[in-house]
C-alpha cells in the first residue's frame, strides 16, 4: 500500500498566506487604534495609567519564552529527539496557560474598578477613555482567542508526536504550529507598548 501523498511546500505555503491575513486583520486594528490616539492622545495617555505595567511585562517576558520553547522543539523533532520536542510542545501550552491567567486577573482587576464599556465608571470619564478600553478589550480579547487557539494547534502536534503522526521525517504540523505561535507573540510584542506605555 502506498504511502498517502503530502504536499509539504503547500502546506507551509498555505500557513504563510493564513498568517498574511492574520496580520491584516491585527493590522487592520493598529491602524485604528493610532487614528483614535490622535485624536483622545491625553485621555489614551490617562487610560493607560490604569493598567498593570507589571503583568504586561510578565506578559511579555512568558509569551517571549514560549517562542523560544517552541523554537527548541521544531529543532529537535528534526533532529530526531521526539520526546524533547513533546516536553518542550508540552512547556509551551504551559506557558500560553500561565499568559491566559495572568489576563484572567488582570481583566478582572478592571471589571472591578468599572473599566470597561458601558460602565457608569467611563461614562462619567472623558470619551477617549471609553474608546481606549473598547479597543483594550477587543484587542487583547482577540488575542486571547489566538492564544488560545495556538494551545490547541500546538496541543495536537503533541498528540501526533506520541502517536507518530508528527515525526523527524514528517514535522511540517509542527513547523506551522510554531509558525503560529510565533505571530501570536509577534502580535503581543506590538500590544504591550501600544497599550501599556502610552505616551
Amino acid at each position: 500500500m502506498s504511502e498517502p501523498h503530502k504536499d509539504y511546500e503547500g502546506a507551509k505555503l498555505g500557513m504563510w498566506l493564513f498568517l498574511f491575513t492574520e496580520i491584516l486583520l491585527f493590522g487592520g486594528l493598529f491602524v485604528l487604534f493610532a487614528v483614535y490616539m490622535a485624536r483622545h492622545h491625553d485621555a489614551f495617555h490617562v487610560a493607560s495609567g490604569n493598567l498593570d505595567v507589571r503583568m504586561g511585562t510578565a506578559n511579555t517576558v512568558v509569551l517571549i519564552t514560549s517562542s523560544w520553547l517552541v523554537a527548541m522543539a521544531v529543532a529537535a523533532l528534526k533532529r530526531g529527539q521526539v520526546a524533547p520536542a513533546r516536553r518542550l510542545t508540552l512547556g509551551t501550552i504551559a506557558l500560553a496557560g500561565v499568559f491566559l491567567v495572568i489576563k484572567y486577573f488582570e481583566w478582572s482587576a478592571k471589571f472591578h474598578h468599572g473599566l470597561y464599556p458601558g460602565s457608569e465608571h467611563l461614562a462619567a470619564q472623558p470619551p477617549g477613555e471609553a474608546v481606549y478600553f473598547a479597543m483594550y478589550y477587543a484587542m487583547t480579547g482577540l488575542h486571547g482567542i489566538h492564544v488560545t487557539v495556538g494551545m490547541a494547534v500546538l496541543g495536537f502536534a503533541w498528540w501526533f508526536m506520541r502517536t507518530g503522526r508528527c515525526t523527524p521525517e514528517h514535522f511540517v504540523f509542527l513547523e506551522n504550529g510554531a509558525l503560529y505561535w510565533h505571530l501570536v507573540d509577534l502580535i503581543w510584542i506590538y500590544l504591550f507598548p501600544l497599550f501599556y506605555l502610552v505616551g
